[in-house]
């Protein structure tokens, strides 16, 4: 059991070439992502995270808010072709998960539990993270490819309008996924001495 787990972890990979050319409906990847986003371990089980799924024009549409927020912002031709050139790849893409923390459960906890209260937000953010690692794998155990963006804050308010998205939830990242048109090169590490202690 641990074998496979770590043979998809390592597979696993940033997929920046998306396309459209998905076998799989809809609804099979609004399952996967829907139980994957379910099942990701939270502190206190408080389940902050939230997700808008985005297909077809308001998938685009998202990439289009992307440019207009920050493609005015770009003042040198050739830094503004690189940044059109990488958002047309997002959104030449199957889709995009939006992913939010509900600020009013955070906040919930946080009177709720006062002698834990100053970690709940860092808690949140360990639980984006589980979701977004739990869909990533979940979406290439699939064979669909997919990258993690973060153009918040940025967007943020043209995204909340655009997709009518409460005021208590906060967008933390962009993952735009889709069929694999190329792999990713090669993934380096650094030394295990630098990464870890094993004490007895």
């Amino acid at each position: 059991m641990t074998k496979n787990f770590i043979n998809l972890a390592s597979a696993r990979r940033t997929i920046y070439a998306l396309g459209k050319n998905l076998k799989i409906s809809k609804a099979e990847i609004e399952t996967i992502i829907k139980d994957a986003v379910k099942f990701a371990p939270s502190a206190f089980n408080n389940q902050t995270v939230r997700a808008v799924l985005l297909f077809d024009k308001r998938h685009d549409e998202l990439w289009d808010i992307v440019i207009d927020c920050l493609g005015a912002k770009i003042a040198d031709e050739d830094a503004k072709e690189k940044f059109l050139s990488k958002i047309g790849a997002f959104q030449a893409a199957y889709g995009t998960i939006l992913y939010f923390t509900d600020s009013s459960v955070v906040k919930q906890f946080e009177q709720q539990f006062p002698p834990y209260a100053v970690n709940f937000r860092d808690w949140s953010e360990q639980a984006q993270g589980n979701a977004n690692y739990a869909v990533w794998l979940a979406l290439h155990e699939n064979g669909i490819g997919a990258s993690l963006q973060h153009y918040n804050p940025v967007i943020d308010d043209a995204v909340r309008k655009a997709y009518t998205i409460p005021e208590h939830w906060i967008l933390r990242a962009q993952m735009p996924f889709g069929s694999i048109e190329a792999g990713a090169g090669d993934k380096t590490f650094i030394a295990d001495s630098e990464r870890f202690m094993v004490l007895s």
